[in-house]
């Protein structure tokens, strides 16, 4: 089953962010941070179908940098999109592949990059 795990620590924010994505994959799960995140995709019946993760560039604890980096090396395929209102956030990304840093705000663009990226992960593994 396809899924896309969300790593938000604000729970308003990422409920809302939740429902919005639930039209892009079958099952969207909130991880409350970078750490119970790594610790999900270490089961391998939750990695198993995991299409895409969003997360945020300014995190606690671990940055998004950071946490990308270390999620990028356990599944090197899956996609990432990080949300950032921080100008020029996509340079602390350079050399991380399959990377996208967006600035959005819009319900509809976040849906639709969200969408593109699941269905751009389904191309490469069919």
């Amino acid at each position: 089953m396809e899924k896309i795990l969300l790593v938000d620590d604000n729970p308003l924010r990422a409920s809302m962010r939740k429902s919005l994505l639930e039209g892009s994959a079958p099952d969207v799960v909130r991880a409350l941070d970078a750490s119970e995140a790594l610790c999900l995709v270490e089961s391998p019946e939750f990695a198993q179908g995991l299409a895409l993760v969003i997360t945020g560039h300014a995190m606690k604890g671990i940055s998004g940098p950071e946490f990308v980096a270390e999620f990028r090396s356990r599944m090197p395929a899956v996609p990432v999109l990080v949300l950032s209102a921080v100008p020029n956030a996509e340079q602390e990304y350079q050399g991380i592949p399959d990377v996208l840093v967006s600035q959005t705000t819009s319900p509809d663009e976040l849906r639709s990059l969200a969408r593109g990226l699941v269905v751009s992960r389904q191309k490469r593994t069919a």
